[in-house]
């Protein structure tokens, strides 16, 4: 018959945490019973202060007791006392926790947005570019060759003064002030009013 294990410290005859972790390394569900009764209170304690919701942090200290079974293998003496290691667990799995529930409710913030927002009108949205860009047309033919030129080298090629003044073979001042003078006769065919 073998003894209960009992939980602790070396002075009083009892095995140490440490010894209880190698135990549960290795399987023993007795040792398991002395760590989940040394730990359990503090870990319930560390995820109500993380994530403030009693439920919640239920279901966190379950998950971190459940990963002190599985893991118990991987602690490690020279690394730090049992309590820290648990302590660490149980913080990681609470912030986790928080952090899932965070996404969650951006996800349905986000979603809720995206909804309230009005579809629009796909074909006046369509009309209207075409207007708009039938008139750009129409008001481009009204400047000079030159002006156009210098406009559409600008506006449509995406080109910079200096380049646009090369491409001319034409002095910069003289294609800023083209461009000037078509810029002006654009906004006032447009109806654009500053």
């Amino acid at each position: 018959m073998t003894r209960p294990l009992r939980f602790g410290n070396a002075d009083a005859g009892g095995p140490r945490l440490e010894e209880v972790m190698e135990k549960v390394g290795h399987g023993d569900k007795d040792a398991f019973a002395v760590l989940y009764d040394a730990v359990a209170s503090m870990v319930f304690g560390i995820a109500v202060k993380v994530v403030r919701d009693r439920a919640q942090s239920e279901e966190v200290a379950q998950e971190v007791m459940i990963d002190l079974w599985r893991q118990a293998g991987r602690y490690r003496p020279e690394q730090g006392s049992v309590m820290t290691w648990v302590a660490t667990i149980a913080h990681r799995r609470a912030v986790d926790r928080v952090r899932s529930a965070q996404a969650c409710a951006d996800r349905e913030h986000a979603n809720a947005v995206r909804d309230q927002v009005r579809p629009f009108d796909e074909v006046a949205e369509q009309v209207e570019t075409r207007l708009d860009s039938e008139q750009v047309r129409r008001c481009m033919r009204g400047l000079t060759e030159l002006q156009r030129q210098a406009v559409t080298l600008a506006y449509y090629r995406g080109l910079t003064y200096r380049e646009v003044a090369e491409a001319l073979r034409a002095p910069l001042p003289t294609v800023k002030t083209r461009m000037r003078d078509g810029l002006i006769r654009l906004r006032d065919c447009m109806g654009v009013t500053t």
